[in-house]
């Protein structure tokens, strides 16, 4: 069966007690639809409508064997009933019955008025009826094309879900526990235009845009301007779609209520946008530098409107805060801020603040290094750095005592003691603060120059030099300079001995006290030594006669007074002085060997002796000599021994003959003699080494020659007679004997 509610009936009550059963469908105010089971052996079917508890029908309706579903009209609204439904056979006997109770819904509404005042809605005043829980609006179009139902609790009641400005069918039905009434007599009625979409911008602190999106079928728009906090409003029309409403105040919120007018002159829904306009923009900007010279506290007085403030740097930094400081951290050295501050909110930010000019802390000063300007004043030098006031220089000696220096340029001066090691750092300051701590300079003086100096000669070419050990020293270089060239000696000790030094020479000596930062302190002053004079060499001695020699020798000094010794083998020791180098020695006795030697003496000492040459002095000449002729052609020559001598050369020297013999002995016979000449008697003595004495004594003469025809005659007695010329004299002798060999020679000679 039909069911005219358009609605899927009510829960379904079964009576019990019988095998025919019966339920209600669904109820409307004056009418139920009934269902029921088929009955074997049935004709028909009767459903009676009882007043619940009373036993009188009221109305009733007949149905065929094959009906199952039926209804039952003639019904009150709202109103108990009892619907009973009997089995009948041919002759209208009752095979079975069953029962079952319901309600009718409540009465129809009526509908006073159909309003829209949005235009997705639809407001509906009917007649509220007894009996009704509640009420069921229906709102259709025309052309079917829309169908909605929505429960509302009484009048009016709403219909959402609507299109704006769209014409719709519109009827109310009431509700109860039963089910729904049917529905109302219809109403014609128009939902409004739709509200227009307001996007709204703060171009400016005192400006508001808003932008409209069209409304379809508008004819005209609206827009109300009310201050947050105030009762007050301004009111435009306008056909335009984007609105700038000027003359604000800065950082204020206002509400702009926008409709829509449709050709019916009937106002749309509303839409409301509050904006509030941009801040104004930050003032009393202050700039200073915080707990660290690399933080930046930034206040500024606090504006109306602003829900939060931005600072941007020209270095790109940047901090926002929500309260009227804020911190800009890290900052560098040596920059040039530029600070602005923008209070910010919904509308956007606000003009930036004036630039506040900041200058940063200054750099480290770098790099450093230490000038030694004058003995014990230094000078610590920095490159110059930007954006500072003045520099303080910080200077520690490795005994704690400390300094400190201000410059207002790159350098700074303080004592620098020799021997002391120095930690130096250099701080630039400005207005912002103080640089970080910058490179850490590490300068060692150089050592004191030793003192108590003192040289003292070991040998004629090595000296000995010591002083009193110094502060910072760690070795101590000794120079013996000179024009030539120079000897060093290093050591730790403070003592140094120089050897193989050049003699008759003038050293320039520097002890230097060293260490290893800074090398050694050469600007000590040098002490002078003079080393001794050099050695006489190349001794010559060359006899000028019996008793002298001269003496010559080379040398190397500038100026220098010589001594010669000459020292013999027989007597005292002699000497000679000289400032050259040739020196004369007289009153030498003959016969003496010597040793010569030469000394040269300055005041910076003596030299060493030169070289000994040996020297021998001629031999002495014998002091007497003796010419004894043995036979007419033999003579014999003796002599007394000679100092120095150790052989002879005796010679007889004549115009008709020369006569010489070589000897280590004291006499020479010599032969080949002429009678009757005269001889020069000459002896030349001659040491071992050469050297020869000439000595020359007075002549001799041999005898006269024998005279020819000398007879002899032997006599008694074993002797002889010789008897001849008138010269001869009659000598009687033995034969061959000394006496009678003499008495052929004149009478001898001596010298």
């Amino acid at each position: 069966m039909h069911n005219p509610s358009g609605h899927c009936p009510s829960p379904v009550v079964i009576s019990s007690g019988s095998t025919l059963t019966i339920s209600i469908y669904t109820v409307t105010s004056k009418s139920a639809v009934l269902h029921w089971s088929s009955y074997s052996g049935s004709s028909s079917y009767r459903v009676t409508a009882f007043l619940r508890n009373s036993p009188e029908p009221l109305v009733f309706s007949s149905f065929s064997q094959n009906t199952v579903m039926g209804s039952i009209n003639s019904l009150s609204p709202n109103t108990a009933y009892t619907f009973q439904v009997e089995a009948l056979d041919g002759s209208m006997t009752v095979l079975d019955h069953s029962s079952v109770d319901g309600s009718t819904a409540p009465d129809v509404p009526t509908i006073q008025t159909a309003s829209s005042k949005q235009s997705q809605n639809m407001t509906v005043e009917f007649v509220e009826v007894p009996g009704a829980t509640s009420y069921i609006l229906r709102a259709e179009t025309t052309d079917g094309s829309f169908f909605s139902e929505m429960s509302v609790s009484g009048s009016p009641g709403t219909m959402v879900g609507l299109q704006p400005y769209t014409d719709y069918t519109l009827s109310v039905m009431s509700v109860n526990s039963a089910g729904r009434s049917q529905p109302s007599e219809s109403v014609q009625a128009k939902t409004v235009v739709a509200a227009p979409q307001l996007t709204s911008s703060s171009p400016s602190n005192s400006s508001i845009m808003v932008l409209l999106a069209p409304v379809p079928h508008a004819v005209l728009y609206s827009l109300s301007i009310i201050r947050e906090g105030s009762s007050l409003q301004s009111r435009l029309n306008t056909t335009n779609t984007s609105v700038t409403i000027d003359g604000l105040e800065a950082g204020t919120n206002y509400c702009i209520i926008g409709i829509a007018w449709s050709p019916e002159s009937i106002s749309g829904d509303d839409f409301t946008v509050c904006q509030i306009t941009r801040s104004s923009t930050p003032q009393s900007v202050l700039l200073q530098t915080g707990s660290s010279v690399t933080i930046l506290s930034v206040s500024w007085a606090a504006v109306h409107g602003a829900s939060q403030y931005t600072v941007i740097s020209s270095s790109g930094q940047n901090c926002s805060s929500t309260s009227s400081t804020c911190v800009l951290t890290p900052l560098s050295c040596g920059e040039i801020h530029y600070i602005s501050v923008t209070a910010v909110n919904q509308a956007g930010p606000s003009l930036p603040s004036d630039a506040q000019q900041f200058i940063t802390f200054p750099c480290p000063p770098q790099p450093l290094r230490v000038d030694e300007t004058a003995a014990g004043n230094c000078s610590v030098i920095w490159s110059s750095v930007s954006y500072v006031d003045y520099y303080t220089a910080f200077i520690k000696r490795d005994d704690g005592i400390e300094e400190t220096c201000n410059s207002t340029g790159t350098s700074c001066n303080f004592h620098c003691h020799c021997g002391y090691s120095y930690i130096m750092s250099v701080f630039a300051y400005n207005h912002a603060g103080s640089s970080p701590p910058g490179p850490v300079l590490n300068q060692t003086t150089l050592p004191c120059c030793p003192g108590n100096m003192s040289v003292s000669g070991l040998s004629w070419e090595s000296v000995m030099i010591t002083w009193l050990a110094v502060r910072g020293a760690d070795v101590y270089e000794t120079r013996a300079v000179d024009a030539g060239g120079e000897l060093v000696c290093n050591d730790t000790s403070p003592m140094c001995v120089l050897s193989d030094l050049t003699c008759d020479t003038r050293y320039s000596l520097l002890v230097s006290a060293c260490n290893d930062p800074r090398g050694c302190n050469r600007t000590c002053s040098p002490q002078t030594y003079q080393t001794a004079p050099c050695m006489p060499e190349r001794v010559q001695v060359t006899q000028s006669n019996s008793s002298s020699v001269n003496i010559t020798w080379t040398s190397a000094n500038s100026a220098a007074n010589y001594t010669v010794s000459v020292i013999g083998s027989v007597g005292n020791p002699l000497t000679c002085q000289s400032e050259g180098t040739f020196c004369v020695m007289t009153g030498l006795p003959c016969g003496a060997a010597y040793t010569i030697s030469a000394i040269a003496s300055t005041t910076a000492g003596v030299s060493m002796p030169s070289y000994s040459v040996p020297f021998e002095t001629a031999p002495c000449c014998p002091t007497s000599l003796t010419v004894l002729q043995v036979t007419q052609a033999a003579s014999n020559v003796s002599w007394s021994a000679a100092q120095g001598a150790k052989t002879f050369i005796a010679s007889l020297t004549s115009p008709r003959g020369h006569a010489q013999c070589h000897t280590t002995q004291t006499a020479c016979l010599m032969g080949c003699i002429t009678c009757g000449t005269n001889y020069t008697v000459s002896l030349n003595a001659i040491s071992s080494t050469g050297h020869v004495a000439e000595c020359t004594y007075h002549g001799f003469s041999t005898s006269e020659c024998c005279p020819s025809g000398i007879r002899l005659f032997r006599r008694a007695n074993n002797t002889l007679e010789c008897s001849g010329g008138p010269a001869i004299r009659s000598v009687t002798t033995q034969p061959w004997s000394r006496a009678a060999q003499a008495a052929m020679f004149a009478a001898p000679r001596s010298w």
